[in-house]
C-alpha cells in the first residue's frame, strides 16, 4: 500500500519537488499534472491543496503525511504529528508598518492572517492589541488606515519595501514541516518509514 502526501499547492509545492528530485525520486508525475490534484507515483499518491486544507487531509487520515508550513501548525493547531523541519520555505513572522508608524506596541490595531499567533504574541509579552483579521494583502491595512501594523510572513522583504513599509519587529522563524497523520504513523509503519527516512537526511543540516 502506497502512502498518501499531501503538497501545499503553490511556493512550497515546487520547494517541496525540488526537494524530492535531489533525493533522487522522480519527479515527472507531479510536475506534468496540468490541473489534476491527485496524482499517483511509483512511490506515493500525492494530493494538492492550501496549507490550512493539507493540515486537515492529514488530520483526518485522508493523507498519511503532508508538507505545510510551520505557520499552519502554530495558527490552527491541527491534531498532526509534526514530524521534522525540511530544508525550505524559510521565513520570518515579522510585525511590520510604515516608518514613521507606531514602534510602541501598546494598545494598538493589528492587521493580519494570524490572529492566534498575534493575540498569543503580544499577550505573553503583556500587550493589548485588536486584531484586525484579514485574508489577502495586509500590507495595505497601514497604508489606507485600518491598522497602525501588520503581522505577516516577510521572505526577502521586497513585498513591504514596495509598499513603503518596514520590519519593526521580527517574531520567529519559521520552515517548512512535514507532518504525520498518528494512527498511519502506527499503522503504516513499515510503509511511511523509507518515506520519512530520506527526508531526515537534511535534518541535522537546517
Amino acid at each position: 500500500m502506497k502512502p498518501t502526501i499531501a503538497l501545499t499547492k503553490g511556493r512550497l509545492e515546487k520547494q517541496f519537488l525540488a526537494f524530492l528530485q535531489s533525493k533522487g525520486y522522480d519527479i515527472a508525475p507531479l510536475t506534468d499534472k496540468g490541473r489534476k490534484l491527485q496524482i499517483e507515483t511509483d512511490d506515493f499518491f500525492a494530493v494538492f491543496a492550501k496549507g490550512v486544507d493539507v493540515a486537515t487531509y492529514v488530520e483526518h487520515g485522508i493523507a498519511d503525511l503532508g508538507i505545510v508550513g510551520e505557520d499552519i501548525l502554530l495558527e490552527f493547531e491541527p491534531d498532526v504529528y509534526d514530524l521534522l523541519p525540511l530544508p525550505f520555505g524559510k521565513c520570518r513572522l515579522a510585525i511590520a508598518g510604515e516608518p514613521e508608524g507606531p514602534r510602541s506596541f501598546g494598545k494598538q490595531r493589528i492587521a493580519t492572517k494570524f490572529p492566534n499567533i498575534t493575540t498569543k504574541y503580544f499577550r505573553e509579552r503583556g500587550k493589548s492589541v485588536d486584531i484586525v483579521k484579514l485574508e489577502g494583502s495586509v500590507e495595505l491595512a497601514p497604508l489606507l488606515g485600518l491598522a497602525d501594523n501588520i503581522v505577516d510572513i516577510v521572505e526577502t522583504g521586497n513585498t513591504l519595501k514596495e509598499n513603503g513599509l518596514v520590519v519593526k519587529e521580527e517574531m520567529m522563524s519559521i520552515s517548512a514541516r512535514c507532518i504525520a497523520n498518528r494512527n498511519s504513523l502506527k499503522l503504516k509503519k513499515s510503509v511511511l518509514a523509507p518515506l520519512i527516512d530520506s527526508f531526515r537526511i537534511e535534518e541535522a543540516a537546517i
